[in-house]
């Protein structure tokens, strides 16, 4: 296959690498500068630093919509905030195309929601056959060639057969999925739950409480999912509970580590500073609620970590505000949305 990758972060870096053994591929920078000083490297010194770029892969730059030219599928490889930018560009283009970004786009102005990156696909370029690869990955891992299973989700057959045919490996599973909508409410929920992770991790509340939280943070991704439209069974799968619990729980996560260093006392501008990369946590959990709101839905725990990013709560009143909520039931039924005002 021939396979254009936009956006030479870590992300569009590791899948590049990954094709690269197997397939013809460019790895598009975002300026001529970033794209020299990668080719001329051999190493993406910035976001995956050594890592050996094989000799095979093509580092360029360019304006996707001359990038994509001639390919068999196209990989926007992008943060949230500039997806929307890059499927108008990609307007007209013909091949498969597949996003990796996981959030929610912020809402663009006062009367409106966030929109979900499949819900930016169909309000600016609904002729694109398209879809997302998604589950839980760190970017190290996949480009260093360990094991690693992924979803690639999309209503077209033909995306999710790209996909499979372009990464599935003997190091890197892709599982075919139709439920886009699950796939991507997990891939955002879970930034935000895994700041929640951090922060009850970072204030030593132990083993018990770590689980407690990642299994009731299921739940609220869970109804979140179920009121947009997405399959139960999805949550189960590696777009929800395993990406979840990568996030969660891994010492790679930058979400996890917002959590980490606010319990440790540093402010928000800090924590971010000190990631270098983006925490799209950080970025779609006030969209997240305000979507939910919208939904009549209560996210306690995404509202926790809204009000202490917000500076309106201190990492340990946060998690007093959850401890000492009213008991519920831990029940909703598979397969059905749950009630309005069921909460974790």
């Amino acid at each position: 296959m021939k396979i254009c990758v936009h956006g030479a972060g870590a992300w569009g870096t590791a899948v590049a690498v990954n094709a690269a053994a197997r397939h013809e591929v460019t790895l598009w920078a975002r300026d001529t500068a970033q794209a020299d000083a990668i080719s001329k490297a051999r190493e993406n010194t910035r976001y995956l630093p050594g890592l050996a770029l094989p000799a095979s892969l093509a580092v360029r730059a360019g304006d996707i919509g001359q990038a994509h030219a001639g390919a068999d599928l196209v990989i926007v490889a992008t943060p949230m905030a500039a997806l929307r930018e890059q499927l108008v560009a990609l307007r007209g283009c013909t091949a498969p195309v597949a996003w990796l970004c996981k959030g929610v786009e912020p809402a663009r102005d006062a009367t409106s929601f966030g929109l979900l990156a499949h819900e930016i696909w169909a309000q600016v370029a609904p002729d694109l056959i398209a879809g997302v690869l998604s589950g839980p990955s760190f970017a190290q891992e996949v480009a260093e060639g360990r094991p690693t299973a992924l979803v690639a989700a999309s209503p077209h057959a033909a995306v999710r057969d790209a996909l499979v045919g372009a990464f599935h490996g003997p190091a890197l599973r892709v599982y075919a999925n139709e439920d886009i909508v699950g796939v991507e409410v997990g891939g955002a929920v879970k930034n935000v739950l895994a700041i929640a992770t951090g922060l009850c991790d970072g204030l030593a509340l132990g083993l018990n409480a770590r689980a407690a939280l990642i299994t009731r943070g299921l739940a609220e991704m869970t109804r979140f999912g179920l009121a947009l439209g997405a399959r139960a069974e999805t949550f189960m799968g590696l777009s929800g509970l395993g990406d979840l619990v990568l996030t969660s729980t891994g010492d790679l996560s930058r979400n996890r580590k917002v959590g980490l260093l606010l319990a440790q006392g540093r402010t928000l501008a800090q924590a971010v500073d000190s990631l270098g990369h983006v925490a799209e946590g950080v970025y779609c959990a006030r969209t997240v609620v305000q979507r939910a709101r919208g939904l009549g839905l209560e996210m306690p725990i995404a509202e926790g970590v809204v009000a202490l990013l917000d500076g309106r709560v201190s990492p340990q009143d946060a998690v007093a505000a959850l401890t000492g909520r009213d008991p519920v039931p831990e029940s909703v039924q598979p397969g059905a949305a749950a009630s309005p005002r069921q909460s974790s």
